[in-house]
């Protein structure tokens, strides 16, 4: 004899979708505290023993402290050093005139064809 499974299933939807089946969850913020805390206790031991912690890491394990070093590092680090985005077109103007007349001698003895003793025809500027 088989029963009517009717009877057996929850009634339409005990939880609506999207919502958790722990309506009250973990308190706000709990997630927070142990790393709150661990920050905090990380942070009182290296004031303790910091410097002479690294010191010996150094020297003993000199590839752990590298691994450490790499980690802290931010991922993308953008080095774009540009002596020139503070430059005014005048500015600009005179650095190209003078690279221009630093590099003029070395351009005029290999000429425009590429080989030296200038026997290609000249530039103009």
């Amino acid at each position: 004899m088989s029963d009517s499974t009717d009877e057996k299933q929850t009634p339409e939807h005990l939880f609506k979708p999207g919502q958790s089946g722990n309506p009250q969850g973990r308190p706000k913020g709990s997630r927070n505290k142990l790393g709150e805390q661990f920050i905090n206790d990380l942070y009182e031991d290296w004031q303790q023993h910091g410097v002479v912690t690294l010191a010996r890491v150094r020297e003993e394990k000199p590839d752990q402290y590298l691994k450490v070093v790499a980690s802290i590092l931010p991922k993308d680090l953008n080095v774009n050093i540009n002596s020139t985005d503070d430059l005014t077109d005048e500015q600009l103007i005179e650095r190209i005139r003078s690279l221009d007349s630093a590099i003029r001698p070395f351009l005029d003895a290999q000429g425009a064809s590429g080989s030296v003793g200038g026997t290609g025809p000249e530039t103009t500027h």
